[in-house]
């Protein structure tokens, strides 16, 4: 028992810095910095005005998307078009019409308050006449005053992050679509530019990092 006195200062000091090393290395341990996989979702409105074979055209659309990352969105689009065509063949009708189906959206620059995307419509809809006098009795329509098209429109788009919320978006559009063989029509699509804004409205970074949030606030 004598000899072992000399050697408890040493035992309680190598207890003391074993303990002290324990702590140091869990405070490393739960220091998170691995990159958080963010994901989002959102309800889309959009106005756009372009042109037909020289004529006015409006277009509205609604979208429900899926944002991975802040890097790519995957959801389903669709769009009301109406035109001021005056087809004089069928007594100055206007053409009206809506398509539809998937939605894709890469973006570049995606943790900067502006975005650059690259949007893109791939599904199909139908178009028909629709007489812009409203004094005159019109028939109900039948399926020979509808045709179906395929549409494809892709474009490019700025987004600005208005918050975690609120996304704007503004951008140009180019509409392809099938041969078009509507009875007494002078078009034989419904390509064209287009041009407008759009408004999102979800979350779109859920998933943030949390821990390494807590840990930056007990500092």
């Amino acid at each position: 028992m004598i000899q072992l006195k000399p050697l408890l200062p040493l035992l309680l000091f190598g207890c003391l810095a074993w303990g002290q090393q324990t702590q140091d290395n869990t405070d490393y341990i739960e220091f998170n910095d691995r990159k958080n996989v963010v994901h989002g979702v959102y309800l889309g409105l959009t106005t756009y005005y372009g042109e037909m074979r020289g004529k006015s055209t409006y277009l509205g659309g609604l979208k429900v998307a899926y944002v991975a990352n802040r890097q790519f969105e995957v959801g389903f689009s669709g769009v009301f078009l109406y035109s001021e065509q005056d087809n004089p063949r069928t007594l100055n009708e206007d053409l009206i019409g809506g398509y539809g189906g998937i939605h894709l959206e890469p973006i570049l620059f995606s943790k900067s308050t502006v975005n650059l995307s690259f949007p893109l419509l791939i599904g199909a809809g139908g178009v028909g006449y629709l007489a812009n006098n409203f004094d005159d009795p019109v028939d109900d329509p039948n399926e020979d005053d509808i045709y179906a098209v395929f549409v494809a429109e892709p474009g490019v788009s700025l987004l600005f992050n208005i918050s975690r919320y609120l996304q704007l978006e503004a951008g140009v559009k180019y509409r392809f679509s099938s041969r078009l063989e509507l009875e007494d029509s002078p078009l034989r699509n419904i390509n064209g530019f287009s041009g407008g804004i759009g408004l999102k409205v979800g979350v779109f970074n859920m998933g943030r990092n949390r821990y390494k949030k807590h840990l930056n606030n007990g500092l």
